[in-house]
């Protein structure tokens, strides 16, 4: 019998045993429209993924690590778990470096509590302030002194000198928050922008921040910023090679980034996607496969797609064709209940490589019902791809009306796994995927 019958052979019984300890695996899903009618290679897949797996690692992402900025030391940290863990598969581990923009950040200290948060540059950085909090509103009456306040601003009116008149007014520090009213999603920290600098540090907060502070009533808190230049940023590379022998039939992707928006631990944004490709790391590594795996984590997603540009900036054409699908994936686990639509974005709405095998593994899964699309989305990693004309798309959970529609906690610090993860919805996603990129990947060039 020939290697390749041997081992897609093991393969397929490891799956079906795995399958036959777990009853589960076979029956329908909660949700699924249909129960599962899985082909040979699904076995192995569907067998041994584990959300809870995946989970381990979302809580040390999430809740050890918190806030991952792009180019900064909290970064930095999941870089090397990242890598860590990936070398501890075996996989041949590559870290990207590449520069990216300043940063302009604060902690705001509220008794036992911090809170992180944007800054303005047009404040002063590198400094901390203490004071009592004064609720002024939206800054349309100020008292005649505010000396040793902290002045708490929110929806402060377009073209408003609130900011500049509670600085002038002696303010020890200005706190700057919006607050939205359902159904609009709430809003995350931010770097405010002044039309004029001030002598006293300015603080973009998280409508989370404002209502616990207003619920607070008198409170004394102590705000710090900092200026963080010269920055680099990484995405985390693991690859493995094809096992069978023969011509180069290229390489699947999977992919997601790993950082978050300041203030925010990204449970769901993107840690759902990043531990998604680690969970199916493990259980992809020794499978046979015709074509290689790569697994791409990238660094700076929140400031422009910066990591995953630099990625396919740096590619030879060759290498570049020889990429048969990413699989990006950002927002997998959301468990806001009107979140029921699995979705898939290519960048112009087209099928690809990456779009049909999702399709088709949904199907075969008992999933149909659920997955919507393909339809027209970027704002994802899967951009810089489509535009090499790379076949790729982006996956993720959002409300049946449209990509559009994402959880209230999306960028926020509520983006916990407590508030915002399902590891029901994380397992079906990893299904998807891994069934997906597996069959893609046993299939010959």
């Amino acid at each position: 019998m020939r290697r390749r019958s041997l081992l897609t052979g093991a393969a397929a019984v490891a799956g079906a045993v795995a399958l036959g300890l777990n009853p589960a695996a076979r029956a329908q899903r909660p949700g699924a429209s249909d129960v599962p009618d899985l082909s040979l290679g699904d076995y192995p897949v569907v067998g041994r993924v584990r959300a809870r797996r995946a989970m381990e690692h979302l809580r040390v992402l999430s809740e050890r690590i918190g806030q991952r900025i792009g180019g900064t030391e909290s970064e930095h940290r999941a870089r090397d778990y990242l890598a860590s863990v990936l070398r501890d598969l075996r996989y041949q581990v590559t870290l990207q470096p590449f520069a990216v923009p300043d940063k302009y950040l604060s902690t705001l200290t509220v008794g036992p509590d911090t809170w992180n948060a944007g800054a303005s540059r047009f404040g002063a950085l590198g400094v901390t302030a203490s004071g009592p909090v004064v609720d002024l509103d939206t800054g349309a009456s100020l008292p005649a002194d505010l000396t040793g306040k902290v002045a708490l601003l929110v929806n402060v009116p377009t073209g408003s000198t609130a900011v500049l008149d509670a600085a002038r007014l002696g303010a020890a520090a200005v706190l700057v928050g919006r607050v939205s009213t359902p159904p609009a999603g709430k809003t995350g920290a931010f770097s405010p922008t002044l039309t004029a600098n001030v002598a006293v540090p300015v603080l973009g907060i998280a409508q989370v921040h404002v209502e616990r502070l207003r619920a607070a009533g008198a409170v004394t808190v102590t705000a710090s910023t900092t200026h963080l230049a010269g920055l680099t940023s990484y995405n985390v590379l693991a690859e493995r090679p094809a096992t069978f022998p023969g011509r180069d039939n290229g390489v699947v992707m999977v992919t997601a980034h790993y950082d978050s928006v300041p203030g925010s631990p990204g449970a769901n944004d993107d840690g759902s996607g990043t531990v998604l490709t680690l969970e199916l790391a493990r259980v992809l590594r020794h499978l046979p496969t015709h074509r290689a795996l790569r697994f791409a984590l990238w660094g700076s997603e929140e400031q422009g797609l910066l990591g995953s540009r630099h990625y396919v900036t740096q590619l030879p054409d060759a290498e570049a064709a020889r990429i048969a699908g990413v699989f990006q994936n950002d927002m997998v686990a959301t468990s806001h209940g009107p979140a029921t639509a699995y979705w898939l974005l290519s960048v112009d709405g087209g099928n690809n490589a990456t779009t049909a095998e999702v399709a088709a593994a949904a199907a075969r899964l008992g999933y149909g019902a659920q997955v919507h699309g393909p339809v027209p989305r970027g704002s994802s990693d899967h951009v810089p791809f489509h535009e090499r004309k790379i076949a790729a798309a982006n996956f993720s959970w959002r409300g049946e009306g449209g990509p559009h529609e994402l959880e209230p906690l999306y960028h926020t610090p509520e983006d916990t796994i407590a508030q915002n993860v399902s590891p029901d919805r994380l397992q079906i996603s990893l299904e998807l995927i891994g069934a997906a990129a597996y069959r893609l990947a046993r299939t010959r060039g």
